[in-house]
C-alpha cells in the first residue's frame, strides 16, 4: 500500500511522569535539542508485547531515515497521562499528532485539541469514534476476526468436535477495534450457533485487554461451564491467560485457543500445541504507511489514502489504509519468522528448538 522501507536505532530517554519515550532526529545532541515535528502516543506495554517491541522499533526507524524530529512516548493505560503527553508534544511544537486511544473519549479530546491548535492527526491501528482524525491506519480488523472465527473452526474440525460449547474472551469494551474482531468471528460463530453445529457458551469482554483480569474470566467461564471446547481469545495475551487456566485443569491441548498479534508467546503456544492458531498482522508496514503520512504531515504536504472507513459515531468516512492480516497455524509458524517479526533466536529457545526444527523454522 506504500512504497518504502526505512533502517531503526532507538533513542530513549525517561520523561516525566516516569513514562518512557523515544525522540530526537539523529541522536546527536544538537537534533535531540529540535522540537519534535512528529508526536505518536503509544497505548501501554502490558496487554500486548508490541507497542514497544514492533511499533516504537518501526516508527523509530521510519522517522530517523527521513531525518525528521519526533517524539514517541507510552502512556501505559493510563488516561490522564495519555493527555497530559498529549499536552506536551503539542506544547513542545508537535505539528502532527499520531495516537493510539485507550478509549474514544480521551482519543476525541485529545484530537479535538490538536485540531484546535492547527496539529494535523493520524488515528493509529485504532479508529476514535467520533474524533475526527485526517487519516487512519489499521489492518481490516473485521477480517482479523473472520480468520479467527475461521481458524477455532479449522481446529475444531480437525479435532473433529461434535457440537462443542465455544466461549468468547473478548477484548476490552471501549476499543473500538475489540468490537470489529467480534464483529469479524461473530460473522463465522453466529450460523455455527443457529444452526446448533456448535453451542454458544459464556460471552465475555475483558476490561482494557488486561492479561490478569482474563484468567479470572476464564476461570469463571470454565467452573460455570466446564464443558467449553473452543475458545475464541481475541489476542495471544487473552489466549493465553485461558491457557493457563487450562493447563490447571489439565486440558491444555484438548481445547482449541485463538489468538492475535503472532507474538513470541503465543507461536510458542502453538508450536507445543495449546494455542490452534494466531493472526499476524505485518506491523512494519502499518508502521510505515503511518509514518509516511506523519511524514507528509510534517512537511506541509496534504497526505493521501486510498481507502475509507466510517466512522459510526461520527457518520462520515475517514481517510485510511487498512491492510490485509494472515492466519497463522503451526505449519506456518515459519512465515512470521521469515518475515522478520520475529527472530529464531527468540521463538525457538530451550525446549522450542526442536519444535522449531519440526515447524520449519529457519
Amino acid at each position: 500500500m506504500r512504497k518504502g522501507l526505512l533502517g531503526f536505532t532507538t533513542a530513549c530517554a525517561v520523561l516525566a511522569l516516569g513514562l518512557t519515550g523515544c525522540g530526537g532526529g539523529s541522536g546527536d545532541k544538537k537534533t535531540d535539542a529540535k522540537k519534535p515535528k512528529i508526536g505518536v502516543i503509544l497505548p501501554d506495554s502490558k496487554t500486548s508485547a508490541r507497542w514497544e517491541t514492533a511499533d516504537r522499533k518501526y516508527l523509530t526507524e521510519a522517522f530517523k531515515a527521513a531525518g525528521v524530529d519526533y517524539d514517541i512516548q507510552n502512556a501505559q493505560g493510563d488516561k490522564n497521562a495519555f493527555q497530559t503527553i498529549a499536552d506536551q508534544m503539542i506544547t513542545n511544537g508537535a505539528t502532527v499528532l499520531m495516537i493510539v486511544n485507550l478509549d474514544s473519549g480521551t482519543g476525541k479530546a485529545v484530537l479535538d485539541k490538536a485540531k484546535a491548535q492547527g496539529v494535523a492527526t493520524i488515528d493509529y491501528d485504532r479508529l476514535t469514534l467520533g474524533g475526527g482524525a485526517q487519516f487512519y491506519v489499521s489492518f481490516d480488523n473485521v477480517a482479523v476476526g473472520k480468520l479467527q472465527g475461521e481458524g477455532l473452526g479449522k481446529c475444531l474440525t480437525d479435532m473433529k468436535a461434535t457440537k462443542p460449547i465455544i466461549a468468547e474472551l473478548n477484548g476490552g469494551p471501549t476499543d473500538n477495534n475489540a468490537a470489529l474482531f467480534k464483529s469479524g468471528y461473530d460473522s463465522v460463530l453466529d450460523p455455527k450457533y443457529k444452526s446448533g453445529d456448535y453451542v454458544k457458551g459464556p460471552d465475555q469482554s475483558v476490561p482494557d485487554w488486561d492479561n490478569t483480569q482474563a484468567g479470572t474470566i476464564f476461570e469463571q467461564m470454565l467452573t460455570s461451564q466446564p464443558a467449553i471446547a473452543g475458545v475464541l481469545a481475541a489476542n495471544d495475551g487473552l489466549g493465553n491467560a485461558a491457557i493457563s487456566v487450562l493447563k490447571k485443569n489439565k486440558l491444555n491441548g484438548k481445547v482449541p485457543v485463538t489468538g492475535q498479534d503472532a507474538t513470541v508467546q503465543g507461536l510458542q503456544n502453538i508450536l507445543v500445541g495449546d494455542q490452534c492458531m494466531t493472526v499476524y498482522k505485518a506491523i512494519k508496514k502499518e508502521a510505515d504507511a503511518a509514518s509516511a503520512l506523519a511524514i507528509s504531515l510534517a512537511k506541509g504536504e496534504k497526505g493521501s489514502a486510498s481507502q475509507t472507513i466510517k466512522d459510526p459515531t461520527a457518520g462520515k468516512d475517514v481517510p485510511s489504509v487498512l491492510l490485509t492480516p494472515q492466519a497463522i497455524y503451526k505449519d506456518s509458524v515459519k512465515d512470521v519468522v521469515a518475515d522478520g517479526f520475529v527472530t529464531k533466536a527468540e521463538l525457538c529457545t530451550g525446549d522450542f528448538a526442536a519444535l522449531c526444527d519440526a515447524a520449519g523454522v529457519k
